[in-house]
């Protein structure tokens, strides 16, 4: 028999390569976005909103949140018509509606006021003005129901009120008013449409009273009294001409009456009328017709006035409760609804102002208890069939999340409190117990089958729409990416976050549900209505393999107060569940956490925690954790930067604490060096260090000439950049000739500076991602008007005596010699800058499983998307002219300015508003990394710095691989029998 013609035997196998290398492109086509990465979008906590009910068309609530977002949310499913999420150096202060088609909103201390089209959010116009900025702003929109042609907005702030109209921005009159230290307190329309009350106070004690003419802004009447005792600020029209305000110690109301140009007055105490009054009292923004609310930190009491003679208390509350504001439901009639919490539901309870004793609406509606305590509460009202009044309620709850109450029920609700994550960590799944076949997964051989066509279908593209649409269906539903246990590739796992609330929620990398979440009782705002602070997330129990159906463990560090001082608390979660496993209230407060790469025997981590008084405080405190501690507590040195002092110490411990000396679980610590920057020439702008679980592959470059350099992976190497103080402030602050910026590379453990370098006209914002021995920064400089990067790489060349290629590869290399960072290193820097074209927010750089894959930086963009950059163009050794060995070895040609492909950007086409950390998270496989981006909004994708080499995607068909194989094997049978014909010819000839 003779062999098939070799010729052809080549061709087909090239085939067959082509067809099985054919899916591994590198570009995401537009089918493929959303298989291995979600998008999700947040507003924030809301702090104003406002509803828009037509009468044909969309019900929306338009809302303003403490994340800068004005934005648009329909009533009857809570997604986002539209929004805008403006920059943090603009605040917004109030917004409102205005013609019903306007939203008005005031930012930047009454300074800036805009209108946007209501129905898409498109900015109609835009007014400045002069106001002063240190006092509140006050935005109030005129109601003017003779004409409806047009609408003023009155801005105040200071002693200056302007009024605007809302068509057009055109400033129609503008008013300073001469009563000096005058800060205007209240604006409200009186029931005579023209006229309107301006209610200041000038010092602490004198009230003004002002009367306008609302179409010219000429004073009618004026009127002005000086109250005994002084006042705190706060103050609310009860009615169209009686004032209330808290004195200047919270202990008494003043009940102000002004009639044309007298004022007349009587001061109540609040103890006399409210029982039981602790904690500070303020007032809330209820005002109805004669009625207020007062609350304290165990009550929430409404008052009726009762002329200049008293207040009389209507009901209290217990605290948790929200009062909303007034809600005009008729000429005459006010409805206002209280929100407190009865056992483990909420009670909304509504009332109307002209018969406070009884109740229109008290329902009971059944709600998740992570929610926290109900913080704010904004009433609706709308028309039921029956011609009768129905209310509807947006409830802000404490883990920042809303919910929209009607009929008993709660009809939508967000978790906008993942627009504030201030940390993120990764956790594995559950290991799978029961291997899961094909027809669990395909359900049968027929539905595995019709899915394989309709692959083979499209990858011919010979598919039709409908087609298509069912392959991405089947996609999402066959790539078993939400299931809840580990997979091969590692590319299930759990992203672990904390809020700004002081809540931990678990995301599934699958598809960004939640899977958990606790509001943590630690971190919940206390009676005294002392707000706690969430600080970091970190690893504490991790089980061993052998004992991996344990649940691993999670440590939440926090503080009970927002002062650096306060007390510290601790928490313990279950990384499957969520369920708070222990908690703790500290007696020291926090200022670092340290966590240590040691273990006890359970498997947890040890952590320091380092307090106010330089301290350092152990944790778990059991015997095992604290003898493995003592036992390498030699080896152990920390360093804290000191921005308000402008240094940088570093520290070592000692066996006992000073201040603790019973406690055996405290050490004190001895302050071994100390860098203090001049405050005249130098202000520290960042300082980053090393990854702890930072893999590196290999410690040894090999260049281009066959000669090694290795590389100086101390974990101790800490970059600080340093910039001059005119240089501080925003970009421009400074003239290039007083503009720099100081880069240093420093020892954690001695001190020692290991290289410096200046950058001159230069200045921040300064960011950084220091890995293995380089690190990259990003600024502005001045004197070229475009941002720059640079990159640092730190060689050791201490080692010199292992440069042979040959001893590297044959292990005859002596890498025993004992090193310490007090022996001065023998290293060598190279440096490089390039411009970039863009400012930056954030940066990271990808971390994989065994580091053996290229790094790529991950630049989080003014625009709020990420670009992932590659460290090849931030080599320091790129030359305009690379040799033939740098070529091969890989060293791209030097160019001034680093390019940007649009290929590269991580998000794609989409946006993560105000985005404010990346995080890279290894695979199992080593060519993958897991990226997550949070902002306002969240964004993940899995990310292949140097390609899929090592798996074959998704995308790649099995059942085109499967016929090229039949085609083969037929192709081979075929070409046998013609070659077995050939030569049978061949002998009868």
């Amino acid at each position: 028999m003779a062999p098939p013609p070799r010729r052809l035997l080549l061709v087909l196998f090239g085939f067959l390569a082509a067809a099985a290398l054919a899916t591994l492109a590198v570009a995401v086509y537009e089918d493929q976005v959303g298989l291995a990465d979600w998008h999700q979008k947040y507003i924030g906590k809301v702090k104003q909103a406002v509803y828009h009910s037509q009468k044909s068309g969309r019900r929306r609530v338009v809302v303003l949140t403490e994340e800068n977002v004005i934005a648009s949310l329909d009533l009857r499913s809570g997604d986002i018509f539209w929004r805008h999420v403006i920059e943090k150096n603009d605040p917004i202060d109030q917004l409102s509606l205005s013609l019903g088609k306007y939203v008005v909103t005031l930012s930047s201390g009454g300074s800036i006021l805009r209108a946007w089209n209501l129905p898409d959010g498109q900015m109609i116009w835009e007014t400045n003005m002069q106001t002063s900025t240190e006092s509140k702003s006050l935005l109030h929109v005129l109601s003017n129901n003779k004409v409806a042609k047009d609408n003023l907005v009155l801005v105040s702030a200071g002693q200056w009120i302007y009024a605007v109209s809302s068509i057009d921005g055109v400033i129609s009159w503008e008013k300073e008013f001469t009563l000096d230290g005058l800060e205007i307190k209240q604006v409200v329309q009186s029931p005579e449409n023209d006229i309107v009350y301006v209610v200041g106070i000038a010092g602490s004690s004198k009230l003004a009273v002002y009367q306008l003419n609302a179409k010219t802004g000429e004073i009618i009447k004026d009127a002005q009294e000086s109250l005994p005792g002084g006042l705190c600020g706060e103050t609310l029209l009860a009615s169209h001409n009686v004032l209330v305000a808290l004195d200047e110690t919270r202990s008494a109301l003043y009940i102000v009456e002004f009639k044309g140009e007298s004022i007349s007055y009587n001061k109540v105490q609040i103890a006399d009328f409210v029982q039981d009054l602790s904690g500070t009292v303020k007032l809330l923004p209820l005002m109805s017709n004669g009625i207020i609310a007062l609350q304290s930190s165990s009550t929430v009491s409404l008052l009726k006035l009762q002329g200049l003679n008293g207040l009389e208390v209507i009901h209290s509350f217990d605290r948790p409760a929200a009062v909303s504001g007034a809600l005009t439901i008729t000429e005459k009639d006010e409805a206002f609804a209280v929100v407190q919490h009865v056992g483990s539901q909420i009670e909304f309870i509504v009332k109307v102002t002209s018969d406070v004793s009884n109740e229109v609406i008290r329902e009971k509606v059944n709600i998740d208890q992570h929610r926290g305590s109900v913080e704010k509460v904004f009433l609706n009202n709308y028309v039921r069939t029956d011609k009768s009044h129905g209310f509807r309620a947006l409830v802000v709850m404490e883990d920042h999340s809303i919910l929209l109450i009607q009929q008993g029920a709660v009809v939508w609700s967000r978790e906008d409190g993942l627009a504030s994550i201030v940390d993120v960590m990764a956790s594995e799944l559950p290991v799978e117990k029961d291997g899961v076949s094909v027809a669990d997964v395909e359900h049968n051989l027929f539905e595995w089958l019709k899915g394989h066509m309709l692959k083979l279908k499209g990858t011919l593209m010979l598919a039709s729409v409908d087609e298509l649409a069912a392959i991405q269906a089947l996609r999402v539903r066959s790539s078993e990416k939400n299931k809840m246990t580990r997979d091969h590739n590692g590319f299930r796992k759990l992203l672990i976050v904390l809020t700004k609330a002081g809540k931990v929620l678990a995301l599934h990398t699958g598809d960004g549900r939640i899977i958990w979440s606790n509001l943590l009782p630690s971190l919940r705002a206390s009676k005294s209505g002392e707000m706690p602070s969430a600080l970091r997330l970190y690893q504490w129990q991790v089980p061993h393999h052998r004992v991996m159906r344990e649940n691993p463990s999670i440590l939440v560090v926090g503080r009970s107060g927002a002062d650096s001082v306060a007390p510290g608390v601790l928490s313990v979660l279950d990384s499957y569940s969520g369920e708070e496993l222990s908690s703790q209230r500290f007696d020291h407060s926090v200022v670092q956490i340290i966590p240590l790469t040691l273990k006890d025997s359970s498997e947890q981590r040890l952590h320091l925690i380092v307090d106010s008084n330089s301290c350092a405080h152990l944790y778990p405190k059991s015997p095992d954790a604290l003898n493995s501690f003592i036992s390498e507590m030699s080896n152990i040195y920390f360093y804290s930067v000191d921005i308000q002092k402008n240094a940088i110490r570093g520290y070592s411990l000692q066996k006992s604490s000073d201040l603790n000396l019973d406690d055996q679980y405290c050490f004190s610590t001895k302050e071994l060096w100390s860098i203090i920057f001049p405050s005249d020439s130098e202000r520290i702008a960042i300082s980053e260090t090393r990854k702890m679980n930072e893999v590196v592959h290999t410690q040894a470059k090999i260049i281009a000439d066959q000669d090694v350099m290795y590389k100086y992976l101390s974990k101790n190497l800490v970059f600080v950049a340093t910039v001059s103080p005119k240089a501080a402030g925003e970009i421009g602050s400074a003239a290039p000739e007083e503009a720099s910026l100081v880069a240093y590379l420093i020892d954690a453990v001695s001190g020692r500076i290991l290289h410096r370098v200046t950058h001159h006209g230069a200045q921040g914002p300064v960011h950084a991602v220091v890995s293995e021995n380089w690190v990259v920064y990003h600024y502005f400089n001045l004197r070229a008007h475009r941002f720059e990067i640079a990159v640092i790489e730190i060689y050791d060349q201490s080692r010199a005596d292992n440069k042979d290629v040959m001893k590297l590869i044959l292990g005859k290399h002596n890498l025993s010699a004992p090193m310490t960072s007090y022996s001065r290193p023998e290293i060598m820097v190279k440096s490089q800058s390039y411009f970039f074209t863009h400012s930056v927010k954030a940066m990271a750089v990808t971390q994989t499983a065994k580091g053996i894959t290229s790094k790529q930086l991950l630049i989080g963009t003014i625009g709020d998307q990420v670009l992932a950059l590659d460290k090849r163009f931030l080599d320091p050794r790129r030359s305009v002219n690379p040799t033939q060995q740098e070529k091969e070895e890989g060293i791209i040609p030097l160019t001034d300015s680093l390019p940007i492909i649009p290929q590269s950007y991580v998000t794609h086409s989409l946006q993560v508003e105000a985005l404010r950390g990346i995080v890279s998270i290894p695979a199992k496989l080593e060519s993958t990394t897991l990226v997550f981006t949070y902002g306002v909004d969240l964004f993940y994708t899995r990310l292949a710095p140097s390609r899929t080499y090592d798996s074959l995607t998704d995308e790649f068909s099995y059942a085109l691989l499967l016929i090229t194989i039949v085609a083969l094997v037929a192709a081979l049978f075929v070409t046998w029998i013609w070659s077995e014909k050939k030569e049978l010819r061949d002998k009868w000839r």
